[in-house]
Parts: structure tokens; C-alpha cells; sequence
């Protein structure tokens, strides 16, 4: 008997040993607000500003352009499976641009190889900044003005690539350099100004700059990504605040995982493929749970309803008399399709307007801006559009094309950051896979 009763202890105490190390591993993980398991709710963010934490101090490490004309910056961008280069004049007009996509490439593997990604962004850096420079109708890097390059987060192989290139040339040319922040950059894009070439500037300054924005601070943002689902409060260049993350999967994820459930081809990102099959499909045919139903806060889940697609699939297969989900019926794994989305974005719906309240009442902000890859979803953009109609909000969206990777937003970034007096040194520029936004240079 003592020993039956020692072995039960020391198996309780095993358990209770496990659960405070997934706990302590938990606690870590908020540490990285830049990841999709990410939760740091209420922490001001300060990237790259060494002259004062309440960011309203910047330091020009590598020299400012001339900020009394137009100037012009080239964007580089690599963090993921697009080799992406523009050039972006000051006063937001994209003059040129570049994009070479890796989705061929990976579609085979069902997502993103870090080794085949590296590789194809070697193979066509140098392609896509010449391509951009002359759709800029320049010709040569000489007549930039600053150089602009995300540093993080991302695949840190492949970061590395367009980091090393844009510090090659910022110090071949002498140009000033900024190391962009990946979800900076996204939110950012929701301020570029409508494209409208026509329109030349003449001289532009700091106050200029922010009224030709096409929003103003400060706004909420929800960033909804393939790795990435918060919500934040923005209140200036480097001064953003995250009221609400995932707990566990985010948004794209979850579209990725139920795109291969249901055997479609992701090569093109899971959340095309899910968005058009959805078209096809009955949104309330399918009965699945709509997460944190119960909890008050601003956070997202989509674990629990990434499950709950298979376990509904799987039911199904049963009753249908087939071995495997892909083997259902195009109508029936369109209706999964189309009540997957419906739930997912009605849960941002209600944590979104929970927010929308809060903040409207304690901050007098009234503004949302919807960026990340997953805002090129126009299903989520029609009904997000409606929720603000609905609570007489403002909605900013960047179109499509500029919601998902590509130069242009690293060139913007840039462009508001130098506007604040802010470069970066790109003599010993790090990359960062995992990249808080609170983390200085």
C-alpha cells in the first residue's frame, strides 16, 4: 500500500510539474508579441527609437533625406515566400514596383519551405529591385534617397536575404537606411494615400505628410494575417498598444489548415482557396462553435474551431460512406468551406465591436483600419465594412494588392519613419525572426 500511495504522489507531482512548465512556456511566449501565439495586452511599443521610450524621440543613425522636396525610397521585402522591391516617392505615389511570388514553388509541399524560399529569393533579389527601379523610370539606385528593408519578424534565411542586399547598397550608395518592423509596415499601408499619380508634390514637410495620410492617428487597427491575428491601438509611428491577440492559432492559420483539410490547393495562401470555395457553398448548413463565447476580453481563438471543422467533416464521412474528407462532394465541402469563414469572421465581429466600444468611450477613437494578408478577404471586408456602419466608425482598408507582401510597404514604412527623424544604422543590421515590437535596436 505505501508503495501504490508513493507511486501516485510522485505521478501527481509529475503532472503538477508539467503544468507549471506549459504554464511558464505560455508566459514566455507572451514575451513575443510579433507571433501569432501572442498576447501582451496594454504594452506601448517602441521600435528602433533609442532617444526616449515614450516614442516621441527619434535618432537619424544613418542621415535623413531632404525632406523640403519629394523624395524617393526603395522598399525591399523577403520575410516570407515574395521577393518583393518599389520605389515609393514621400508623398505616397508607388512609382515603381516588382513581385516575384513563390507559390508554385511551394504548392507541391502544401506551404512554405524555408530552404526553397531562401533560394528563390537569391535567385530573383536583384531582378525584382532592377525591374523596380525602372518602372520608377530612374536609372540607378543613385537617385533613390533612402533604402527601407524588412528586418522581422519572419523565416530568418529569409530575411536575411533582403536585409544583406538593402545594406549592400545603402552603404555602396550612402544612402540613409531604415530597418523596417513586418507588422509596422502592415499597419502602416492603411495611411498610404490613394494612388493618384497625377498628382505631383512640391514641397512636403511633417505637417503635409500627416494630413495627405489617408488616416490619421490615433485608430484602431486589426491585424489579421497568416500568422499573426491582434488588435491594436495606434497612436503614432512606433507607438502602438496590443489590446487583443490570439491565444493559440490565428486567422490564416486557420484558413491554411482547413484549405488542406479539404484538399484545396494552398500554393496561393489557404485563404483564397477557402474564400472561393465558400462561394459556392451554404454558410449556416454546417453547426460549428463560435470561440470565447464566455470571456470578456478582446482575444481571438481558432484552435478549438479548426478542430471543430474536422470532427463535423469526419461525422460527415461517416454518414456520406466515404474514407476521407477530400473524398466528400464538392457541394459538401463547400458548405464546410462557406460555415467555416461565417463563424471565423463573425467571431472577429464580436470581439471587434467589443473594442469598438471600449475604445470609443475611454479614447474618443473612431477609426479602424483593417491590414494583413487575410484583409484581402472581401467577405471579411464587406461585413467589417458593415459593423462600422453600423457603429458609425470610419473604415480604412488598403486594397488587395497592397493588404498581402510585397515592397511597397516597406518603402511606406519607411517614409513615415524618416518623416519622424528616424534611420538606422545598416552597418551591423540584425534580422529577427521572432521580433517584439517593444524590442529597440
Amino acid at each position: 500500500i505505501s508503495s501504490s500511495s508513493s507511486s501516485s504522489s510522485s505521478i501527481q507531482e509529475k503532472r503538477i510539474k508539467r503544468k507549471r512548465n506549459k504554464k511558464a512556456g505560455k508566459d514566455k511566449r507572451s514575451e513575443f508579441i510579433g507571433m501569432a501565439k501572442a498576447v501582451d495586452r496594454g504594452q506601448w511599443s517602441v521600435v528602433y527609437s533609442p532617444g526616449g521610450k515614450d516614442g516621441t524621440s527619434f535618432v537619424a543613425k544613418s542621415g535623413l533625406p531632404d525632406k523640403t522636396r519629394p523624395f524617393t525610397v526603395l522598399g525591399i521585402e523577403s520575410s516570407c515566400d515574395d521577393t518583393g522591391a518599389a520605389v515609393v516617392r514621400s508623398d505616397g505615389v508607388i512609382l515603381g514596383e516588382s513581385l516575384a511570388s513563390q507559390h508554385k514553388i511551394h504548392e507541391e509541399w502544401g506551404g512554405v519551405v524555408p530552404g526553397l524560399a531562401k533560394l528563390a529569393h537569391e535567385e530573383k533579389i536583384d531582378v525584382v529591385i532592377e525591374e523596380a527601379i525602372q518602372n520608377a523610370g530612374l536609372s540607378s539606385i543613385d537617385e533613390i534617397d533612402a533604402i527601407g528593408v524588412t528586418v522581422g519578424p519572419g523565416l530568418e534565411i529569409c530575411l536575411r536575404v533582403g536585409c544583406n542586399k538593402a545594406r549592400e547598397l545603402a552603404i555602396q550608395f550612402q544612402k540613409p537606411f531604415v530597418a523596417i518592423h513586418h507588422l509596422e509596415a502592415h499597419i502602416l499601408m492603411a495611411r498610404l494615400p490613394p494612388q493618384k499619380k497625377e498628382q505631383q508634390s512640391t514641397s512636403i514637410d511633417i505637417v503635409s505628410h500627416e494630413s495627405n495620410c489617408a488616416i490619421q492617428f490615433p485608430f484602431l487597427a486589426l491585424l489579421v494575417s497568416g500568422g499573426h491575428c491582434q488588435m491594436l491601438k495606434c497612436l503614432g509611428v512606433g507607438r502602438y498598444s496590443i489590446i487583443g491577440g490570439t491565444i493559440d492559432d490565428s486567422l490564416g492559420e486557420a484558413y491554411d489548415k482547413t484549405a488542406r483539410l479539404l484538399g484545396l490547393p494552398i500554393g496561393g495562401g489557404g485563404g483564397p482557396a477557402i474564400e472561393a470555395l465558400a462561394k459556392e457553398g451554404d454558410p449556416k448548413a454546417v453547426k460549428l462553435p463560435i470561440p470565447l463565447q464566455k470571456r470578456k476580453d478582446f482575444d481571438f481563438s481558432y484552435a478549438g474551431l479548426k478542430t471543430a471543422v474536422r470532427t463535423t467533416a469526419e461525422k460527415l464521412c461517416i454518414e456520406r460512406n466515404v474514407t476521407s474528407i477530400v473524398e466528400l462532394s464538392h457541394q459538401d465541402r463547400a458548405n464546410i468551406a462557406a460555415s467555416f469563414q461565417n463563424v471565423a469572421i463573425t467571431h472577429i465581429e464580436q470581439r471587434l465591436k467589443r473594442a469598438m466600444d471600449l475604445l470609443e468611450n475611454d479614447d474618443q477613437i473612431k477609426t479602424l483600419a483593417v491590414v494583413g494578408g487575410v484583409a484581402a478577404n472581401q467577405e471579411l471586408r464587406s461585413r467589417l465594412e458593415t459593423l462600422c456602419t453600423d457603429q458609425s466608425w470610419q473604415m480604412f482598408v488598403p486594397p488587395p494588392r497592397l493588404c498581402t507582401d510585397q515592397g511597397s510597404m516597406s518603402a511606406w514604412a519607411a517614409i513615415e519613419r524618416l518623416m519622424v527623424c528616424s534611420s538606422d544604422s545598416p552597418e551591423n543590421q540584425k534580422v529577427h525572426a521572432r521580433f517584439p515590437f517593444q524590442q529597440q535596436q
